[in-house]
């Protein structure tokens, strides 16, 4: 009986020298009690809407499309007004294309006084899924491969 306890005092005390000596590496390059720091700034595209082409295509069936111009203009989205049905209600805005927004995007049953549809109450914060795109590199390592949906 003396024997094991020497063996696992032994082998306790080794594991504590070993894990004393290792200095351990943190995912996020800094120790758990250093403050975070902020991100660099990205820079977004300032196009104007209706001018830029889409920097980032679609990389796999039913992703949102990026915003391809800039939305600094177009904030905040409110319930009570939403500048981005002004342009994208239709597929023309002013004789210029853009993309409509999809039929997922309103309501089965309300409908204006004209017939038309009204905006899903649960699709009408556009910038919860549709973002405005960068040239950012990715945060980790990615191995993903999409394919070009249009």
């Amino acid at each position: 009986m003396k024997k094991i306890v020497t063996i696992l005092l032994a082998t306790l005390l080794t594991t504590l020298v070993g894990c004393a000596s290792q200095s351990v590496a943190f995912m996020r390059g800094a120790d758990i009690a250093t403050a975070d720091q902020a991100p660099d700034a990205k820079k977004y595209p300032d196009y104007m809407p209706g001018l830029g082409e889409p920097l980032i295509q679609r990389t796999f069936t039913g992703q949102p499309p990026l915003v391809p111009h800039t939305v600094a203009k177009y904030e905040p989205i409110t319930l009570d007004e939403n500048p981005c049905l002004n342009c994208h209600i239709t597929d023309e805005f002013k004789g210029a294309k853009m993309p409509k927004m999809g039929v997922s995007h309103f309501s089965t049953t309300a409908k204006k006084a004209d017939g038309t549809p009204l905006v899903n109450m649960v699709r009408w914060q556009c910038n919860s899924c549709h973002v405005q795109q960068a040239d950012a590199q990715p945060l980790v390592e990615n191995t993903f491969v999409g394919h070009i949906v249009k």
